[in-house]
């Protein structure tokens, strides 16, 4: 039985000392060889990047990997497999600019989060964003409540973008602060403008309960209609 700590296995594993020259090798021929690829597919930013392009970086990379390591992959077999990842992204990328349905089914769409200082809430269900990494998302953006913004779209990268109305348009809206927020309730204790806690819709409220006549929920957060400072 092998020692736990057996150091040159562990170090070396078994391989004689000489195999790190050709890692050395192997790295410097795959690292250039994906710079080439990515060089081909083209630059686009880390944050830019649709879930088909994620798959083909995992690839590229999982690709890359093994043979700079493991002694019993060659690095012509890996690069066989960089050549038709790019083919494949070629093809697919042709066909999603020939094709809005496949382009679509590919890449995702951009899809409308916030509408007139609402949430779109059908929309809003479909996407995997919790309520509270949006809103994280929008106070990156020194949004305060959603009175500021005129409209909210999810982008096929994931990324937020974010339309506002002048200052002297800013509207009554949900506060996204969480010390505000955190004070939704269901009991209105005070007459006063009021925002739906789930949907964003806004109204004059007096004491008492309601539910609101938009996504019907009854849980609500007093407005602010403060202007954004930038």
């Amino acid at each position: 039985m092998k020692d736990i700590f057996e150091w040159s296995r562990v170090l070396f594993n078994d391989l004689p000392e000489i195999f790190l020259f050709e890692v050395i090798f192997r790295s410097v021929i795959m690292f250039s060889l994906l710079l080439l690829t990515l060089k081909i597919a083209g630059k686009r930013g880390v944050k830019q990047l649709s879930v088909f392009e994620t798959v083909i970086i995992i690839a590229l990379g999982s690709a890359a990997g093994d043979p700079m390591l493991y002694e019993d992959v060659g690095i012509l077999p890996a690069i066989t497999v960089f050549v038709v990842i790019i083919l494949l992204y070629r093809m697919i990328t042709w066909l999603a600019a020939k094709n809005k349905s496949f382009e679509e089914f590919i890449e995702g769409k951009t899809e409308c989060l916030i509408n007139e200082g609402r949430f779109s809430i059908t929309t809003f269900k479909k996407e995997s964003l919790a309520q509270d990494e949006f809103f994280s998302e929008l106070r990156l953006k020194s949004i305060e409540h959603l009175g500021q913004v005129k409209n909210a779209f999810i982008e096929t990268s994931g990324e937020i973008s974010t339309f506002y109305y002048d200052d002297n348009e800013v509207k009554y809206g949900l506060p996204i602060l969480p010390d505000l927020f955190n004070k939704k309730s269901k009991n209105i204790t005070s007459n006063g403008i009021y925002s739906c806690s789930f949907c964003g819709l806004t109204e004059e409220k007096i004491i008492g309960k309601a539910t609101c006549t938009n996504c019907k929920k009854d849980e609500w957060v007093k407005s602010i209609k403060t202007t954004r400072l930038t």
